[in-house]
């Protein structure tokens, strides 16, 4: 899967982490930044990203700040970019397959590497369902953005 990764300040060592581990895995990974612990804002980082998936040149989006709070706001503000925050599994695999997510956004404050990675694998491994109620629910949405 192809996959843009970007992150603020806060989030820079949990993202240099997780895009190496999503390439050994063996994912197309596009680093989006930033590249230093240097403080930045997260709204530059997760429009990158959210922009990303929205041209084709990645399939889903990880963006990584302090609490993934900001980041999540920041991405759903371009139309067509559904992003939330997960911080447990259960999440991770609900928001696509019931709301047809297409950013995930973490939090590194919150949480610690491994269950980032668990996230992520689960995340990435699930499918929007397409049951009616949910596709019903998904247009609601488009139609709020219109």
């Amino acid at each position: 899967m192809r996959i843009a990764v970007g992150s603020d300040h806060a989030g820079y060592n949990l993202k240099e982490h997780l895009a190496s581990w999503l390439a050994e895995s063996g994912h197309a990974v596009y680093d989006l930044g930033t590249h230093t612990s240097d403080p930045v804002d997260y709204p530059d980082y997760a429009a990158s990203v959210a922009q990303a998936v929205l041209d084709g040149r990645a399939d889903r989006g990880i963006i990584v700040c302090g609490s993934g709070a900001g980041a999540s706001i920041a991405a759903n503000k371009l139309r067509g970019i559904r992003a939330a925050v997960a911080h447990d599994s259960y999440t991770a695999h609900q928001m696509v397959e019931h709301d047809d997510v297409n950013v995930l956004c973490l939090g590194s404050r919150v949480i610690g590497k491994a269950l980032a990675e668990d996230l992520i694998e689960t995340f990435i491994d699930a499918t929007f369902s397409r049951e009616d109620r949910h596709v019903r629910r998904l247009d609601k949405i488009r139609a709020l953005e219109a």
